[in-house]
């Protein structure tokens, strides 16, 4: 297939891997990136062999440009992506798909009133680990699935992250941050949601960064650190999740497991592409480790948009879309709204669960 021209929007900390993966995917090809700091642009383009760094105005101008990813932070998430297809090309973005849900809405809309693509992270989903969990529960080891618990419990990124600040803003919190690697992986394998319940709290309201180069510099807290909500599936399964930047002596939780009549499935961190995935069967005594069926099982950030080059020449829905996103979207908010309101937040939206990756895509791919 001919090669989809690729233009990259945000040059920050997660840009190198997009860089890196998309010169090794056979369908796409980056041709340009820009950046609110133009030199930072210039430099990602030299350090890749990209042709052009460049404005943002430059590159949605650029006809040749047929896809944009989109790695802003959350609060430029819709703006952008807006522009992007304003400017008439497909796009795909960083989690979450927007801050608010009514600009999600907007962009989903949007993009199909106008014939283009919206692609959202996280593309994990499409890895060799959750693959195989998706192949295993299709095909019945579980059984009927019961219920499901999820947890992420961390100190936060102000012990690590060069930049910090904005994950404790509008759009950021370990919901909306690690939120949608975990609830994205829930919808891969078990369907989407019926309706949430949700309680929250923000344990720190400043915040002390301990990282360079900003150390010792504070942050004003203005969003829940620790989110504990309920989900009920259309399926009839029930999940527990658990987000948190507020735990400080470390945890041994889990990442997620799935329970069902016949056995549970242990699912690895949905953070990642690969494994260890681990079975137990009703009645058994131990646990099994499960060979991967599928690959892509480093990180293969970017596969996403591969999915989607290979889609637009395929006729076929991609996997990681728009309204997968933004069913994940509401779901945050969906959260939050019911800690705020004291009742269940029924959601109004849904989405078609994703077809599994080929078995052998890794090498066909790329």
């Amino acid at each position: 297939m001919d090669k989809v021209k690729v233009g990259i929007i945000g040059c920050g900390n997660i840009s190198a891997i997009y860089f890196k993966n998309c010169k090794t995917y056979r369908a796409l090809e980056v041709v340009a990136c820009a950046d609110l700091d133009v030199s930072r642009a210039k430099a990602r383009a030299e350090e890749f062999g990209i042709a052009k760094g460049c404005t943002v105005e430059e590159l949605l101008a650029d006809p040749a440009i047929d896809l944009v990813i989109n790695l802003t932070i959350p609060a430029a998430h819709a703006e952008v992506c807006l522009k992007v297809l304003e400017a008439g090309k497909h796009v795909y973005v960083e989690k979450p798909l927007a801050v608010k849900l009514e600009d999600g809405r907007r962009m989903t809309q949007l993009a199909k009133a106008k014939g283009l693509r919206v692609g959202c992270a996280p593309d994990t989903f499409l890895g060799g680990g959750i693959q195989t969990c998706v192949k295993l529960i299709r095909d019945g080891w579980i059984g009927e699935p019961v219920g499901a618990t999820a947890f992420m419990m961390s100190r936060g990124h102000e012990n690590w992250h060069p930049d910090p600040a904005f994950y404790y803003k509008a759009g950021g919190g370990p919901m909306f941050d690690m939120g949608p690697y975990y609830l994205t992986a829930l919808v891969a394998t078990l369907g989407p949601i019926r309706r949430v319940a949700g309680m929250t709290r923000t344990t720190f309201p400043v915040r002390t960064i301990t990282s360079s180069p900003k150390y010792g510099q504070t942050i004003t807290v203005d969003v829940p650190t620790h989110v504990a909500g309920l989900l009920e599936f259309g399926s009839g399964a029930i999940g527990t999740i658990v987000t948190s930047f507020d735990v400080m002596g470390g945890s041994t939780l889990p990442r997620i497991e799935i329970y069902g009549s016949e056995g549970t499935l242990i699912v690895p961190d949905p953070n990642t592409f690969g494994g260890p995935v681990q079975f137990r069967r009703k009645g058994a005594k131990e646990w099994g480790d499960i060979p991967l069926t599928h690959g892509f099982t480093e990180n293969a950030r970017g596969v996403g948009v591969l999915d989607i080059a290979r889609a637009i020449a395929e006729g076929r829905p991609h996997r990681a879309s728009g309204d997968l996103a933004y069913h994940v979207l509401e779901a945050m908010h969906g959260f939050h709204d019911a800690a705020n309101q004291g009742r269940h937040y029924e959601m109004s939206s849904t989405c078609d669960v994703p077809e599994p990756m080929p078995m052998n895509a890794d090498s066909e791919w790329m």
